[in-house]
């Protein structure tokens, strides 16, 4: 409560202590006025009814308290909301994409990353998006959720007040690893994230001076698009075949409701990323993965192909 991480927490809180003490209040009251009752007019101490007719005074006042209560409760609730609705125009836009089962955040200057980094006491805008079925965003220490509907571009927007490294997840059901779609928001002093923000954006001249690691940035791909998601590197079946030894290795898949034994070579994977239902590996689920041909470009592929051959 009150962590102050940011701009929205007291506004949030304020109205959650307000309806929750009302609420405790009444039922303190009832629950007391009930044993009261109970007790008083039990058939031992009240041996004969009494008939009431009613009173206008009781009718009066259990309708205006109630209904002061409620319109306090409702202001409360929209203070704390309606600054939510519009963002700064100065502030950070960041495409977010949820997809099963894994979180892509791509900067304006073409970074991508699956946590979220962003400046401290900035504005921050997020761009949602997702490709496949219903997720929603929710941060529970800024106090933001926002649903992310396919189709349907929502934005969400807060700054973070205070260092440090907060959760992030999904809070729509989405499928099977549901509850693995999970990452961090890490609020950096405006220095630090400036810093990182110019490394990550100049990391292809970085890299280009150094030796050239067989597998590096498909490595970097795979985790930034969520691969590992549905795809073990260990061997352990998950939502999709493991990548280990996959290279190279024969497999069953059904194509067009038949079965074919065919060898994992760079064609068969390009074509299982661009499309996913083609060719499905026996005893797993059709359906189950999107096609990440806009998102993807043959040299990423490429790229990917040489990590999952480093995976023997």
């Amino acid at each position: 409560m009150y962590s102050g991480a940011s701009n929205f927490v007291s506004g949030t809180d304020d109205a959650f202590v307000v309806i929750i003490g009302i609420s405790v209040i009444f039922l303190v009251g009832i629950t007391a006025a009930m044993l009261w009752f109970t007790y008083r007019y039990s058939k031992k101490r009240n041996p004969v009814a009494t008939q009431i007719h009613g009173s206008n005074t009781l009718e009066i006042i259990w309708t205006v308290i109630p209904t002061i209560l409620v319109l306090g409760m409702f202001y409360y609730g929209w203070a704390g909301y309606q600054p939510m609705i519009k963002a700064p125009d100065d502030a950070m836009n960041i495409k977010a994409t949820a997809r099963m089962w894994s979180w892509l955040f791509e900067y304006e200057n073409g970074i991508k990353t699956d946590t979220l980094y962003i400046p401290k006491d900035k504005a921050v805008t997020l761009d949602m998006v997702s490709p496949d079925v219903i997720h929603s965003l929710y941060i529970p220490a800024f106090r933001v959720k926002e649903d992310i509907v396919p189709g349907k571009e929502n934005k969400m927007w807060f700054i973070g007040t205070k260092e440090g490294s907060y959760e992030l997840f999904c809070t729509e059901y989405c499928g099977l690893s549901h509850s693995y779609m999970f990452t961090e928001v890490k609020v950096m002093p405006v220095d630090e994230f400036n810093a990182w923000y110019t490394r990550m954006a100049d990391n292809a001249v970085q890299d280009s001076t150094k030796p050239v690691v067989p597998g590096a940035k498909g490595k970097q791909l795979v985790q930034v698009n969520g691969c590992i998601a549905c795809h073990s590197l260990d061997g352990s079946k998950l939502i999709g075949p493991t990548f280990r030894g996959v290279y190279g290795h024969n497999v069953v898949v059904v194509t067009d409701g038949k079965e074919r034994e065919i060898t994992v070579d760079d064609e068969y994977i390009k074509r299982s990323i661009y499309e996913p239902n083609a060719d499905v590996v026996k005893g797993y689920i059709q359906g189950q993965m999107i096609s990440y041909k806009e998102q993807l470009s043959d040299d990423e592929v490429a790229e990917i192909i040489e990590y999952l051959k480093t995976l023997k």
